[in-house]
């Protein structure tokens, strides 16, 4: 039995979570909860955005399942998705984006896996603002030793579950220095892995073959930002943010995360789709080496969602939350 911090959230957070958790009890997954909350629940409460309690818990566990967080707006305050990524090294944001049979959508045989740099770019927080001129700086820190551990991680991946090419997404044509480092650590990887095969796209074509053949592409992987718009644009070819997971994956801790938002306008109105925060806690399951029961999860999953009145609305079923939830379990025999 492997104790998981569990984090649900603001907005439809709590909703969506307890589907995991009936879901993950009814099938048997050997996970117990240690249930903390983060934003703007926890600073309602204690006046802080990530309690010592939440951060002791993910320190202690290594691994965590976490629902959509709201950060305030204004008053200086950090991104909680950012902090916790950086606090922890979480280097490598995982997104795989895949066709669902009973969920339309313009493509029908998309099938890959985005690896996102987390840590660096112009998300690094580095900023120079000068007051009189109005003027703000900010700074995207670039290390070969980012680049080269999240290019790795992408091969790994490819050669791991015997994925047909990795592609190298830079802007080396314009940034020479900074996005050369990307592809001359793809050149240095890519020596160790001889069976898997690569190339590279310059990120605003790349964004143009997406969205034209994007049965083209298997394992990608690029810088922070380049990934960030990314790992949007490829969860639009499979059925939106509502539908893929995510995961934030370091060394020594990983945070599984339901990529969308908290969608204040439906949250406590019970028809929330748990689809997302599913598909990512099967894949902490897989994670953690419970593949069978990550498995049985995902192919009962796929069955409700290939069912088209069993999903929640916002995938033309006319199912709540709660049974569409039941749904799920009850496809689970």
């Amino acid at each position: 039995m492997k104790t998981v911090t569990l984090i649900p959230g603001d907005g439809i957070g709590t909703e969506i979570v307890e589907a995991v958790q009936e879901v993950f009890k009814a099938a048997n997954a050997p996970i117990e909860w240690e249930v903390q909350i983060a934003g703007k629940t926890a600073y309602e409460k204690y006046g802080e955005l990530m309690p010592n309690s939440l951060l002791e818990s993910i320190e202690r566990n290594k691994v965590a399942l976490k629902g959509p967080v709201e950060t305030p707006v204004g008053g200086g305050f950090k991104s909680i998705n950012v902090s916790l990524r950086q606090k922890y090294d979480l280097y490598q944001n995982v997104r795989p984006c895949k066709n669902t049979v009973g969920i339309n959508t313009r493509f029908t045989d998309v099938d890959l896996v985005l690896f996102r740099e987390n840590t660096e770019g112009l998300y690094s927080g580095l900023i120079l603002y000068d007051e009189r001129l109005q003027i703000v700086d900010s700074i995207s820190r670039i290390s070969m030793k980012g680049c080269l551990r999240i290019v790795k991680a992408a091969f790994e991946y490819a050669k791991k579950y015997k994925r047909k090419k990795v592609t190298v997404v830079h802007k080396a044509n314009i940034l020479k220095k900074s996005g050369g480092m990307m592809l001359e650590a793809a050149q240095i990887v890519s020596k160790d892995y001889p069976d898997v095969e690569w190339n590279d796209k310059i990120i605003d074509n790349m964004c143009m073959q997406l969205v034209t053949k994007p049965e083209q592409f298997d394992v990608i992987v690029t810088s922070n930002l380049f990934g960030d718009i990314l790992s949007d644009l490829c969860a639009g070819l499979v059925g939106g943010l509502g539908v893929v997971p995510g995961a934030n994956i370091g060394d020594e801790i990983a945070i599984f995360e339901a990529v969308h938002g908290t969608a204040p306008d439906i949250a406590g109105k019970g028809i929330a789709n748990p689809t997302a925060i599913l598909r990512s806690a099967i894949m902490m399951l897989e994670y953690l080496g419970e593949s069978e029961v990550a498995k049985r999860i995902d192919t009962a999953l796929d069955k409700t969602l290939a069912i088209k009145e069993l999903c929640t609305g916002d995938l033309g079923g006319k199912a709540n939350t709660k049974t569409f939830t039941q749904n799920v379990i009850a496809n689970l025999a």
